[in-house]
């Protein structure tokens, strides 16, 4: 049940707002001043706070204010008799969702904490999702080889340097990016993915850039590309080695300008985006053989971090083992299955050419074909080596 907190010098005013809450089936206390109402916000979790303004003690916006540091998930309603525009934009600033004039409306009133509530509940699961996305991005393992990486995140991270992310398929390449990404002073804003191996060559422009509407046959309305999307945050452009010459002569003008033209369109759009690029080919070479431009890899590479294959970290493949048993748990909600000593030294033992994808492929089917305890056994017959 939602939990709604009336803070409110006047007492008729609280057992009104209280039981026309409480018909809606809302869960509410109250608080007479602003020290009760903080006291109440640091003992207990709050959905929604109704506020007045002008109250003894403290007044509602230094209460707001306070509040933002000790329940800054709890969307703020500013009530006032004596409110104004002026008076409700400062609210808003200082963290308000809403302001109310007293007496409200009860429609409007019922209205902006359904709202406020939508809002407390989408709060609340945008961080559950990115605690999720950080789990799943997450570097297991104590090897020199991989503290190196970390190593280099750690510093490069902070920076606005592009960074050119190289190692073999299934090593880690993305989960490299996505910790640059966290770490960096853009982590408030999006982290966009684009897989360029797997967009034919005639539509990734439009998918980096956008187009307009008309530009070509299948055009039928604009398009906002991934440079748009990525504006305040991060571009990673996976596999960036199987991207065509005509989109990279555009991409290195991007990061020359910051600023791009969409597919179709003449209006230049300003960008301000880092951009993480990845690839598992040798990219000298491929310059070598003209099917890379020399000039965007050194755009691209102001730091090069190298990703280690799993077989150059086998220090780490037990802990990623129970890494992924705990993770194929909780996606089948079940209790996470255990392996012994045995089947850990074997499947150490195993050439991993697929690196940390095909591990966690081979764990999973361990974990559906095995009993409650994964033996060397199981290991052998199912690991597919």
């Amino acid at each position: 049940m939602p939990r709604i907190l009336i803070i409110d010098d006047e007492k008729a005013i609280r057992n009104t707002l209280k039981e026309i809450l409480e018909y809606e089936s809302y869960q509410v206390d109250q608080a007479e001043d602003g020290p009760s109402g903080l006291d109440m916000l640091i003992r207990d979790k709050y959905d929604v706070v109704l506020c007045d303004i002008k109250m003894p003690k403290m007044d509602g916006i230094e209460v707001l204010e306070r509040a933002r540091i000790v329940a800054p998930d709890t969307a703020f309603i500013m009530v006032s008799a004596h409110g104004n525009v002026e008076m409700a934009v400062d609210a808003t600033k200082k963290g308000a969702y809403d302001f109310l004039q007293k007496p409200p409306d009860l429609n409007r009133l019922l209205v902006t904490v359904r709202n406020a509530l939508d809002r407390t509940k989408l709060v609340a699961e945008t961080k559950t999702l990115k605690k999720k996305v950080a789990k799943n991005s997450e570097m297991v393992g104590s090897s020199a080889a991989l503290g190196a990486v970390r190593k280099a995140i750690e510093k490069v991270a902070p920076t606005d340097a592009r960074v050119l992310i190289t190692g073999p398929n299934g090593a880690g390449k993305e989960m490299v990016a996505r910790q640059l990404h966290e770490q960096s002073n853009r982590s408030s804003g999006p982290l966009i993915e684009v897989n360029c191996a797997a967009i034919p060559s005639e539509l990734i422009e439009s998918e980096l850039f956008g187009h307009e509407k008309g530009s070509f046959t299948s055009a039928v309305k604009q398009r906002i590309g991934k440079f748009e999307q990525a504006d305040g945050g991060t571009l990673f452009l996976d596999e960036i080695g199987d991207m065509s010459l005509s989109a990279q002569a555009k991409v290195l003008r991007a990061l020359q300008e910051n600023k791009i033209t969409r597919v179709g369109g003449e209006k230049e759009i300003s960008v301000n985006v880092r951009v993480l690029a990845a690839t598992n080919k040798n990219l000298l070479q491929e310059i070598a053989d003209r099917n890379f431009r020399e000039d965007l890899y050194h755009r691209l590479s102001v730091i090069l971090i190298q990703v280690p294959s799993l077989n150059d970290r086998r220090e780490d493949i037990p802990d990623l083992i129970q890494k992924f048993l705990q993770d194929i748990a909780n996606d089948y909600g079940n209790k996470p299955k255990k392996i012994d000593a045995a089947a850990l030294k074997y499947l150490q033992s195993l050439d991993w050419r697929g690196n940390i994808r095909e591990l966690r492929n081979v764990v999973e089917r361990l974990v559906i074909m095995s009993d409650d305890t994964i033996s060397e056994v199981d290991a052998k017959a199912f690991a597919g080596k």
